[in-house]
């Protein structure tokens, strides 16, 4: 099967309710993928990877690999507006969320779909939802309450290691 004719599933978690649905643009969420990861998201990676204890640049593109294909995804909510669960900009959060990160997190910009924004507002709820005391899985599945979307991003991130 070719990549480009692959199905992808995605669960989004909204207020309790999961919302599962196909994903027919390829580029968003391809399972260990290897290609380069842009430079402009590179850079960020590594900067906010340097914003939490375990935190590491490659478990934060593999999250951005898998929301959104950092940022190269055409889905609605990527660049503007929101999909159909609510959730917006290259690391998909919820606005309601990505504001609480802000008011956490005097370091994180106000524009959601700014890739620096979003990476370091990531960064900072992966940390407080479990990396800080090395339970990736745990913050992960707080990310994204999906068994399979946390396995997901795990293998893309040993990939990108």
């Amino acid at each position: 099967m070719s990549l480009t004719s692959k199905l992808v599933w995605t669960a989004v978690i909204v207020g309790g309710i999961v919302y599962i649905g196909r994903n027919t643009d390829s580029t968003a969420g391809a399972a260990t993928d290897t290609a380069p990861i842009p430079a402009d998201y590179q850079r960020h990676y590594e900067a906010a990877a340097g914003t939490c204890p375990h935190m590491d640049a490659p478990l934060l593109a593999a999250v951005g690999k898998i929301e959104t294909n950092h940022g190269r995804s055409t889905l609605p909510g990527v660049r503007s507006g929101a999909n159909s669960a609510g959730a917006a900009g290259p690391m998909q959060f919820l606005p309601a969320t990505f504001k609480t990160m802000r008011a956490r997190h005097p370091d994180i910009g106000p524009d959601q779909y700014d890739p620096a924004t979003a990476i370091r507002a990531a960064a900072h709820y992966l940390c407080d939802s479990g990396v800080a005391d090395g339970d990736v899985r745990r913050a992960l599945l707080t990310y994204n309450h999906s068994s399979k979307y946390a396995s997901d991003v795990q293998a893309q991130a040993r990939a990108y290691r």
